[in-house]
This record gives C-alpha cells, sequence and structure tokens, in this order.
C-alpha cells in the first residue's frame, strides 16, 4: 500500500527537500491515511538504504541530528522523528534478530530520539530465578537466604540485565542516537526495581533519563549522560519524565512525556499509573505551555473505540480482554490509519483511571502504547491519536516474525501536533529472520475478569493447554449451576 504520508527512509531532515511531502500529509485528517506497515516502495528504499549503512563504516557524525545540536530539536527542514521500540521482553542474551531489527530501523529512519516504551526486560526468565518477583507487592527472596546469599544473587542479576541493557543501547551508542526509557509490567519481575534499572540505563552514553529520587517535577534537570548539552528534563518517579523539544530559537514546540503506565492491579489484571504520574501528566502542558505525546507500556480501555465488535465466528475475529471478554472486535476501518491490524485482545486497565481524559482535555495530541505484541494500529479518539505499536524483539511472543517492528514518528514544524507514522517491519528492513526463540501467541485462551493472565514466560505444553482449558470448562460449569 502507498499513501501520502508515507516516511521516506534515510531522511536526516537536514535540508532534505522533505517539506513537500510532509505538507501534503500535514492535517489531522489526512494523517488518518498514513501508511503503517511500511510495505511500499519506499519500504524498498528504506531495506536499500539499510543495507548502504550496513555495509559501510559507521559514519563519524551521529545519526541524529538534535546530537549534533545539543538538545531534541527541529532541523533546518523543520522535521523531528522519533523511533519507538517496544516490547523487546527478553534476558541477558538478547535475540541477534531484536538488535538487526534496531540497527536497521535506526539506520533508516535517523531518528532524533529512541524511545522504549517499556517491557526491555523478561523480569520472568528463569536466569533470574534466584531475585525474580511476580508482583511489586509479593517478596522474591527465600527467608532461609543470608544477607550474604541475597546480595550475591542481587549482583549476579544486575550484572545481567547490564548486559541486556548494553546489548539493546549499543546500537544506539554507536550511532550518536540519545534514547529515553519507561518500563513495563515484566521489567520489575527481575528482582530489581525501577529506580535501579533508571540507574544501570544511565550509565549508557546517550540516555535521557533524568534522576527521579526526591526530584521536584516543576524543577528542569540537565541531562550530563545524554550527550545533549542543552537539553532538560522533568522528572516525577523512575520511567515517568518529561523532555520538551525545541525549534531553532529555543522555544519549547512540543513535549515528550513518558510514562510508567503500571504492572498488576491488586484485585487482577494491568496496572495503571501511580497517582503522583497521573498529577505529573495533568501538569506539565500547563507548566511548560506546550502540547505533549506520551509514551507508556500499558494501552487505555479507550483503545477498544478504535475496534468495531463482530460475531464471534467472523474470521479472524478477536476475542476482548478481561472486562472486554465474550465480545468479539475487528479493526474498524473508519477509524483507523491503513494496514492496521489486530492479533490480540487489547490488555487494558479494568477500569477507566482518567488518563485518557487527561489526555484529552490537557493538552496531549497521541499516546503510544506497547505491550500487546500483536496489535499494529492507529487512529484517531475525540482529537487524541492512540497508537498500538507490535513488539520489536525477538524472545518473546508476538506475530510473524516479518511484521515485528519498529514504529517511526515524523513531526513537522508547521503542524507538529499531526505527527505521520509509520511500522518498519522486520520483513522490510532485515528480510528472513534467523532466530528460532519466538513464538506465537496463543490466541485460543483469553483472560477473563477474576482469572490469571497469560503466561508469557514460555509456550504452554499440550498438556498444559489440556489443564488450562479443563479448568476453563469448570469454571463456566459452576456458574451455570
Amino acid at each position: 500500500m502507498t499513501g501520502d504520508t508515507d516516511i521516506e527512509a534515510g531522511d536526516t531532515g537536514v535540508g532534505s527537500g522533505h517539506d513537500d511531502q510532509a505538507g501534503q500529509a500535514g492535517r489531522a485528517g489526512q494523517v488518518a491515511q498514513a501508511d503503517q506497515t511500511g510495505r511500499t516502495d519506499q519500504a524498498g528504499q528504506i531495506g536499500q538504504a539499510t543495507q548502504v549503512a550496513q555495509s559501510g563504516p559507521r559514519p563519524l557524525a551521529p545519526l541524529s541530528v538534535s546530537a549534533t545540536l545539543g538538545r531534541l530539536q527541529f532541523h533546518k527542514s523543520d522535521k523531528f522523528r522519533i523511533l519507538q521500540l517496544s516490547d523487546i521482553q527478553d534476558g541477558s542474551s538478547v535475540s541477534a534478530d531484536t538488535i538487526r531489527l534496531i540497527e536497521a530501523a535506526c539506520d533508516a529512519s535517523r531518528p532524533d530520539l529512541v524511545v522504549f516504551s517499556g517491557n526491555q526486560v523478561a523480569g520472568y526468565d528463569s536466569e533470574f530465578s534466584q531475585t525474580a518477583t511476580k508482583r511489586p507487592w509479593s517478596s522474591p527472596w527465600d527467608l532461609g537466604l543470608s544477607e550474604t546469599d541475597r546480595q550475591a544473587a542481587t549482583d549476579a542479576t544486575r550484572a545481567l540485565v547490564k548486559k541486556n541493557i548494553q546489548t539493546t543501547t549499543a546500537p544506539l551508542v554507536s550511532r550518536g542516537i540519545p534514547f529515553a526509557v519507561t518500563y513495563g509490567n515484566h521489567d520489575f519481575q527481575c528482582g530489581l526495581d525501577e529506580s535501579v534499572l533508571d540507574a544501570l540505563y544511565r550509565e549508557v552514553p546517550g540516555c535521557c533519563n533524568p534522576p527521579s529520587i526526591s526530584a521536584d517535577p516543576a524543577q528542569a534537570q540537565n541531562l550530563p549522560s545524554s550527550g545533549l548539552k542543552g537539553q532538560v528534563a522533568y522528572a516525577c518517579e523512575p520511567g515517568t519524565f518529561c523532555l520538551p523539544v525545541h525549534d531553532e530559537d529555543g522555544a519549547v514546540v512540543f513535549l515528550i512525556v513518558l510514562l510508567h503506565s503500571g504492572t498488576y492491579a491488586l484485585e487482577g489484571g494491568c496496572g495503571s499509573l501511580s497517582v503522583d504520574a497521573r498529577e505529573f501528566l495533568k501538569d506539565q502542558p500547563q507548566k511548560l505551555d506546550a502540547q505533549g505525546i506520551i509514551f507508556q507500556n500499558i494501552p487505555l480501555p479507550q483503545y477498544y473505540r478504535l475496534l468495531k465488535p463482530v460475531p464471534p465466528t467472523r474470521a479472524h475475529a478477536v476475542e476482548g480482554y478481561r472486562t472486554f471478554s465474550k465480545t468479539y472486535y475487528e479493526i474498524d476501518p473508519e477509524k483507523t490509519v491503513p494496514g492496521s491490524y489486530l492479533g490480540e485482545g487489547i490488555s487494558c486497565p479494568d477500569k477507566d483511571t482518567g488518563e485518557f481524559a487527561i489526555a484529552r482535555d490537557q493538552g496531549y495530541f497521541a499516546i503510544s502504547a506497547g505491550h500487546d505484541h500483536r496489535n499494529g494500529f492507529a487512529g484517531s479518539l475525540e482529537g487524541v491519536m492512540l497508537m498500538a505499536t507490535p513488539t520489536c524483539g525477538f524472545g518473546s511472543y508476538g506475530p510473524a516474525p516479518a511484521k515485528r517492528a519498529a514504529r517511526l514518528l515524523e513531526f513537522d514544524l508547521r503542524h507538529p501536533y499531526e505527527p505521520r507514522t509509520q511500522l518498519l517491519e522486520f520483513g522490510d528492513l532485515v528480510g528472513k529472520a534467523s532466530s528460532k526463540k519466538s513464538y506465537s501467541f496463543g490466541a485460543n485462551y483469553v483472560p477473563q475478569a477474576g482469572e490469571e493472565e497469560y503466561d508469557l514466560v514460555r509456550p504452554l505444553s499440550r498438556w498444559e493447554r489440556f489443564i488450562r482449558a479443563a479448568k476453563a470448562f469448570f469454571r463456566r460449569q459452576n456458574k451455570q449451576d
């Protein structure tokens, strides 16, 4: 498919002559014509650009124009680019195909900033078993362990996580691309909380995460580890902070807000924002007098409003998650951009926590989430663009390997609140996957309200699938009785 809003590969945004193409796509109504899939003639150009970039030595100058300019800033061509990487979800030995996709997407898109939108670490991986914790409120420790043994286990986990971080950020460091990180519902399960993870990321050159312990959300912080001498950030808590994006004169044009969207709810299902994060989200546009885009891991219940209820017998119909179960859905083509796809129910909090209303009413023009590895869609709802980004990783479940992707967003200074977006897919950028580690999601199982959610540690055996189905059958029988 082709569309006026395809994002051309390899454009640095500096005197690129890309303005005419962006101008054709600028308005909000035209944003809805964006081609997410990257399956275009330009996608072929992306692949060619990637091959050229990979065949030669790394350029001396950073690929990120903002890195050259010293702060997150629109280029002379009035462009600014963000590359979102979601749900890498791997252990210390990150899949080579994941790294190939990150490298190819960076070389093809030349982003100003890379955003890791949560679940970088598969905290449930068996290699973290000595420190692993299932829920934030549960203890990972064997009460019989000595303090010495606990410290040794923590140090071992820290070393494993550090290896994951160094591997996933290496393509960015070598290319001079700054990055920002938030967290999902699996990162903490390794036994290191988000403040420790934040500190490990800040050891990497290019990290834009500000220190958040005892931080004043109203106070701008410099980011020495980012390499952006002119950039500031506003911090709330680990994984929740704001990065202003500027024009050439230094005026703030829009805000990039990363939100730690929570882990698990006490009553079951997905967690939600903390009280502090909710207040932070509400305050930033007013304090900085600019609109913003939100990146987080867990999507919102409002994402279901971009879908269309269909009969369960409809081909490729997908059952909703927990409180949305018993209803089947497909993508609503009148509300979403071409190329959108739905591969699993949207895993969102059971209750509406008010985040969407804050975003809509306080000046946010877009929300981009991950978490649901098999979903890739975007659409507009009440003036807010909602995006679901599939996994870019090969260490966990997801769509077919060719469909694993990074999301590119391009902003134009003439209409900065109407970004164009495109999924840069593995099949287009790299080709055939070499990894056999990835697997497909068991689409026949959807958690019901009150049930435990799907176990992502590994694909279930036939016997385990039989036991799960039997339990579900007897639960239904008991309800009927």
